[in-house]
């Protein structure tokens, strides 16, 4: 890890005091994201899901974002969030209890739309060694749960839903973030993987209810280390 220290390291008064702040600069492999958020919501979820993530030295990130209540009325009325991206709205708003998904969203957004030093595939991604599986798939074919359960069962996780490939290399760039689970995954991998690191059920988004899975420690650990494409299967739930 860097001499920033980490994001659990700064305890949740220092977290809270950083989003309301200047900025948390959070580091997940090639990409620094400075977040800045007032809610409750926000700091639970990444002390929650990104305490092993090292922090980024004061100074450039690569994305501004944040999430912020609206004002006015909703502000107390059916409350909603919306997510910023150098001070802008790319997106609606959301209830402000899918607060944490709203920021997760946003920041797979930001890769996908803005990463144009990477080629990006909407694929998950994980790796023995220095060898890469890549999952691509629609939404529904099971490729997320199946990414979860195998970076808890010895392979190392380099990304849920984004997979960055270096141009110059080929090599692909780990970005290991929360994995998003959606209906019954959820209880299958809390029951399979009692030791797994869940956020609370985020109720009736887009895709359903979902939870996030924090990334395993030892593959935030491992996030400078790329690794190299051995095998693509595509996942289908039947």
């Amino acid at each position: 890890m860097t001499a920033a220290g980490t994001v659990g390291a700064l305890g949740a008064e220092g977290l809270r005091a950083r989003l309301r702040g200047a900025g948390l600069a959070l580091r997940c492999g090639p990409v620094v994201w400075r977040v800045r958020s007032p809610l409750a919501e926000v700091a639970r979820h990444l002390a929650g899901l990104y305490a092993a993530h090292p922090l980024a030295a004061d100074g450039f990130a690569d994305y501004h974002v944040g999430v912020a209540p609206l004002r006015g009325p909703r502000r107390w009325l059916r409350p909603q969030v919306r997510f910023l991206f150098d001070g802008e709205a790319p997106f609606h708003p959301l209830p402000r209890a899918q607060a944490a998904a709203c920021l997760e969203w946003g920041m797979n957004w930001c890769v996908g739309a803005h990463g144009h030093a990477w080629l990006v595939l909407h694929a998950a991604v994980v790796a023995r060694g220095a060898h890469a599986l890549v999952l691509p798939g629609p939404p529904g074919a099971g490729k997320s749960t199946l990414c979860a359960a195998l970076a808890h069962s010895g392979w190392r996780l380099l990304s849920d839903e984004l997979t960055l490939l270096d141009p110059a290399t080929g090599d692909v760039l780990p970005l290991p973030r929360p994995i998003s689970l959606k209906g019954s995954s959820v209880a299958v991998i809390r029951e399979r993987f009692p030791d797994a690191r869940l956020g609370p059920v985020v109720p009736d988004t887009r895709k359903g209810d979902l939870a996030f899975l924090a990334a395993p420690p030892a593959s935030v650990a491992a996030m400078e280390a790329p690794a190299r494409v051995a095998w693509i299967v595509s996942p289908r739930y039947e």
